[in-house]
């Protein structure tokens, strides 16, 4: 593994925040800044939000105000409003997620192209990875198969039909407490533990049409069976970015939150407001793709570290 010094790893992330700004200014995606505090969260039951209590004038709104898990919700409310391609790259915030490959506050590079299906920004977002490895003079090969083609070849299972048992016996001998497990949570095991791992370290992996039932805010294409326009993007064994074929569809995107929201309380998880904002004009959402890219995790795959604190000023022990 590559070894940098603090100081390396700071002018690696300068470099690679000049490539990424030249990357979209050459396509004319424009740059943009949304707020960081929300009056909404998010609602999806395996992210924790960070909260704060504003305590100003009450004609300013609702005091409890949540730290953005990531700039989806605005950039498509600019979009609804027919601003364009788009991006921001800024800080996010997730609550517990502190560790090895984790730190709490960390910086999301996220676009949106309009009138583009998953599959043609997946091929975009491979190019921007290609980009910033050439900074560090390297190059990856691509692998690209649908989600239901990589459990075929890997384990030899249909990830969309088979029962919930051979899922089960699928993961071998992993130490997993089955309660409470849901059927995409053992495709998640999985994944995680039998095939992300030996993903090659040269080799971009991108996998795309996932489960219906893993849909979040994408659209449900009615194959047999139905499968989620989605794509996932690995840089060897690090999910690198995550990308939709957007849905503009508010009724069906009211129903997912208040799905979500039904899996918190039965979790015994806080609910989260909904974003209603998002929701009176996701409607008037042109036909986009979006994608968000962890940098950290980008940052670590040029550094050659397998530790986020490598790539950072301060991680969370020392912030």
């Amino acid at each position: 593994m590559n070894t940098h010094s603090p100081q390396e790893a700071l002018h690696l992330r300068a470099g690679l925040y000049r490539l990424l700004r030249t990357f979209f200014f050459e396509r004319d995606v424009l740059e943009v800044e949304t707020p960081i505090l929300s009056a909404a969260g998010n609602t999806e039951p395996n992210i924790e939000s960070f909260t704060t209590v504003f305590h100003g004038h009450v004609d300013a709104g609702v005091r409890e105000r949540w730290l953005r898990t990531s700039p989806e919700y605005p950039l498509k409310r600019l979009l609804a409003a027919g601003l364009g391609d788009c991006y921001e790259l800024g800080r996010v915030f997730r609550n517990g997620e502190a560790g090895g490959r984790h730190n709490p506050e960390f910086t999301m590079l996220e676009w949106y192209r309009v009138g583009w299906d998953h599959r043609r920004l997946a091929g975009e977002a491979i190019e921007l990875v290609q980009a910033a490895l050439a900074l560090v003079g390297r190059r990856a090969e691509v692998r690209a198969c649908s989600y239901r083609e990589l459990f075929l070849d890997a384990l030899g299972l249909d990830p969309l039909t088979a029962p919930l048992e051979a899922l089960k016996q699928a993961l071998g001998r992993s130490s997993i407490d089955p309660q409470g497990l849901t059927r995409d949570d053992w495709l998640d095991l999985l994944i995680t533990h039998r095939l992300q791992p030996d993903f090659p370290r040269e080799r971009m992996t991108l996998i795309y049409d996932y489960p219906a039932s893993q849909c979040a805010l994408a659209r449900v294409r009615r194959d047999d069976p139905p499968v989620a326009e989605r794509f996932e993007l690995y840089l060897g064994p690090y999910e690198l970015a995550n990308g939709y074929h957007e849905l503009n569809d508010a009724a069906e995107q009211r129903a997912r939150f208040e799905r979500d929201n039904s899996r918190r309380r039965a979790r015994n998880q806080r609910e989260v407001p909904i974003d209603e904002r998002l929701l009176a004009v996701l409607d008037a959402m042109p036909d986009c793709a979006g994608v968000a890219l962890g940098v950290e995790r980008l940052l670590m795959c040029l550094a050659g570290t397998d530790a986020i604190a490598d790539v950072l000023a301060f991680p969370f022990a020392r912030a």
